[in-house]
């Protein structure tokens, strides 16, 4: 298993094939641009509540895109 604060390029691909960009996704989840990007590159450690929302905006499920296996 990686450190907590990987980079999520689950997350990054899947907001791609949304076709959406970061801003896009920011304003489906009400944060601003730089925290998904942030995200994408494991500099910051999402709130479950903002987890559960990216995943409802990329209609994924947390295993999908948080959790490792």
């Amino acid at each position: 298993m990686e450190a907590k604060c990987m980079k999520n390029k689950r997350m990054k691909i899947a907001r791609v094939e949304k076709d959406l960009s970061q801003e896009q996704l920011a304003e489906l989840v009400g944060v601003a641009r730089q925290t998904i990007g942030l995200i994408e590159l494991g500099k910051y450690n999402p709130s479950l509540n903002l987890c559960v929302a990216i995943c409802k905006a990329l209609e994924k499920t947390l295993n999908d895109l948080f959790w490792e296996e």
